[in-house]
């Protein structure tokens, strides 16, 4: 996947994703606001397939499921941080947006072209000539992704038993 990067810093929280003021909102409206304070920039230029890169401690603060909602609704198709917080970075995963530990995003250019392979655990600057390793995501966490989330891995895969047991009576 080749993406554009949209760089911020350390201990961004959710309450700057998901601003309070707009939580009643449906959920592209208040995409419209996520990350207004620290960057007001992001929600109108974010393209689909972009990746945000992020220093320590991303998504810290309350575990409101809308800040990695909002980070999706907007095109955001991965998330790469020296670490995260814990409840955000399982908010993501389980809501199909991809949430990748790398230790050295402080070498990554706003603006930059970016390739992530999150199998292997790498991260592609090409312009750069750069490769970062990041910790690989495990295939059955990828699957779920690449379904779109918990819930609709769970309905696939129920589906596919629930094929599998008519087609074996």
């Amino acid at each position: 996947m080749s993406a554009r990067v949209w760089k911020f810093g350390d201990g961004v929280d959710t309450d700057v994703m998901a601003p309070g003021q707009y939580m009643k909102l449906p959920i592209a409206q208040l995409a419209a606001h996520c990350l207004e304070a620290v960057r007001p920039d992001f929600a109108s230029g974010v393209r689909e397939g972009d990746v945000l890169v992020a220093g320590r401690n991303f998504g810290i603060g309350s575990s409101r499921e809308q800040a990695p909602q909002a980070l999706k609704a907007l095109g955001i198709r991965a998330v790469v941080a020296q670490s995260f917080g814990g409840i955000f970075y399982r908010n993501a995963l389980n809501l199909g947006l991809m949430a990748l530990v790398c230790p050295d995003t402080g070498g990554i250019p706003d603006g930059a072209a970016i390739e992530v392979d999150p199998v292997a655990g790498r991260i592609l600057l090409p312009q750069q000539g750069v490769t970062l390793a990041c910790e690989p995501i495990p295939g059955f966490l990828m699957a779920m992704v690449d379904d779109g989330g918990l819930l609709p891995h769970l309905k696939k895969r129920l589906a596919q038993q629930q094929k599998h047991k008519e087609e074996t009576t």
